[in-house]
């Protein structure tokens, strides 16, 4: 971070576990959205055996309970929010509107308390052994930025969430979010490449 008085940029990495039990749940439950982001390895994808409207219905559900998990900030409710029984902390649901979803992810619970567990278990293991030197990335995207541009970069924030995706990239899951693969984020010159167009895009 920059020093006081002038532009400041804030970079949060995680591989959060209230984000990977979303995406379990969106593989287990059968819910297309987002198209654009992969499926996580290792979860067999459910095939839909709902009536269209049915669907539709716990498809919106599930978009907004995504939506306040990967931005919680920016993404509200107008209800209070309760925890699900059997997902520990990771999953709160609005007390209203959102009782298909709350129906069909409870068998689900343990499992994807697990897989996220061990998801988060081992992108520590990953980071920790990395040090200072995991955030030398977004520090060198921001040198180069500054030096082609010509000035200081603008202040942001920007929140990584390194998932076991199936698909190797990066996606924008939120207006300050990304999802990475965890296996471009372990390839120091690769990740490089992918990082700079994302911090030009905010800085």
């Amino acid at each position: 971070m920059s020093a006081a008085k002038t532009p400041e940029w804030v970079v949060r990495e995680d591989a959060a576990p209230s984000v990977v039990v979303a995406l379990y749940l969106r593989q287990v439950l059968g819910i297309r959205t987002p198209d654009e982001l992969p499926h996580l390895r290792g979860v067999d994808a459910a095939p839909i055996e709902r009536d269209p409207e049915t669907q539709a219905e716990l498809e919106r559900q599930w978009r907004a309970y995504w939506e306040m998990t990967v931005e919680p900030l920016a993404h509200t409710s107008p209800v209070p929010l309760d925890l699900v029984d059997g997902f520990d902390t990771l999953v709160a649901l609005p007390t209203v509107g959102f009782e298909r979803l709350e129906l069909e992810m409870r068998p689900h619970a343990a499992e994807a308390v697990a897989f996220a567990r061990d998801v988060h278990a081992r992108y520590t293991a990953r980071s920790s052994g990395a040090g200072a030197v995991a955030y030398r990335a977004y520090a060198g995207a921001l040198a180069q930025h500054e030096r082609r541009i010509g000035r200081r970069a603008h202040s942001f924030e920007l929140n990584v969430q390194v998932l076991p995706l199936s698909q190797r990239g990066v996606w924008w899951i939120g207006a300050l979010t990304i999802a990475v693969t965890d296996g471009l984020r372990s390839d120091v010159v690769a990740f490089d490449a992918a990082i700079a167009p994302i911090i030009a895009e905010i800085a």
